[in-house]
């Protein structure tokens, strides 16, 4: 690795709108370009004004401080690393940060904030930072971008260490006995079918944080969250449908602890703390969730082994 070298990263991640009446033209932005529903327009400003916004900007430009820290500590005779967040949907958007972090670089890597790697749903983020380089007509810049990391050994342990934290926090007498509800964003079920990898590697995930947080397999299952606005067939089971299971089975505590979300956004302080809360106390279960990974120092280490694998890494084709 050349001292004299200078790296910029990007750690690219969805977006959020800044402000409530930022939701039109995030959701625009968020359907290429179609203007939603006034009822989905309705229904975001609802959730986004009861979390209060969203942290996932913050938090993100967070982890970029916290990695670049860890990078420097890690290699102090160099390289110089300069990490910033970008976001795909929103400001600050990623062909606006790529011109910034690749002043003075002579490489480029770009992070995708999810371990779990899909061709199909990822490549946008891809295209995004590819086209930012283009434009900015640095031959002498080299772009590498991380695809899948889902069984990173950081990321891993950071999770189960989520996992045991939350378990530690019930009463001794339940503690070994609450389900865990490993979770994953859901997919229409169409996307899928054209990619099965992407969801055997979240199903891979999540085993091995129950295996590292010492859960037996009948304290723990896979399932789904936050499916879409959309009539077609989303993958199952949610973790709406397995509530009333779960009380049918005797149990009167439950875990949720998602296995993909990296940061606190929509789908962890509304989709899990709002409406999985909700759907637990509606059949009488005692609901905790983990705690996201955010600036976990564990964390930290797992993106910056992912940032010096991407940079030791051939160069790939999409």
């Amino acid at each position: 690795m050349n001292t004299n070298t200078h790296v910029g990263v990007i750690l690219m991640t969805y977006g959020s709108p800044a402000t409530l009446d930022d939701i039109p033209a995030y959701l625009k932005n968020v359907y290429g370009g179609r203007e939603a529903s006034p009822e989905v327009i309705t229904e975001f400003r609802r959730r986004y004004a009861v979390i209060g916004g969203s942290p996932l900007i913050r938090i993100t430009r967070e982890q970029a401080v916290a990695l670049e820290e860890e990078l420097h500590a890690q290699h102090p005779s160099g390289p110089a690393f300069h990490v910033v967040a970008g976001m795909r949907f929103s400001p600050p958007f990623i062909a606006d940060v790529a011109a910034e972090v690749a002043a003075g670089s002579q490489q480029l890597v770009g992070v995708i904030m999810s371990p779990q790697y899909s061709p199909i749903i990822m490549s946008g983020y891809i295209r995004a930072l590819e086209e930012a380089v283009a434009n900015l007509q640095r031959g002498d810049l080299e772009l590498k971008i991380a695809r899948d990391w889902h069984l990173q050994p950081f990321f891993l342990q950071a999770t189960a260490e989520r996992v045991r934290q939350a378990l530690d926090r019930f009463s001794p007498d339940v503690r070994e006995r609450v389900p865990v509800l490993l979770t994953a964003h859901s997919m229409p079920k169409r996307v899928i079918e054209r990619e099965p990898d992407y969801i055997n590697h979240l199903k891979e995930t999540a085993a091995a944080i129950a295996d590292l947080a010492g859960l037996a397999p009948e304290r723990w299952m896979f399932c789904y969250q936050s499916a879409g606005h959309t009539p077609e067939e989303w993958l199952k089971p949610d973790f709406a449908d397995v509530m009333p299971e779960l009380r049918a089975a005797g149990h009167t505590h439950v875990l949720i602890a998602p296995v993909q979300f990296l940061a606190d956004h929509l789908e962890i302080l509304y989709d899990i703390e709002v409406g999985a809360r909700e759907q637990a106390e509606q059949h009488t279960i005692h609901f905790a969730r983990t705690e996201s990974l955010n600036t976990s120092p564990l964390f930290i280490k797992a993106l910056a082994e992912v940032v010096k694998e991407t940079m030791a890494a051939p160069v790939q084709a999409v």
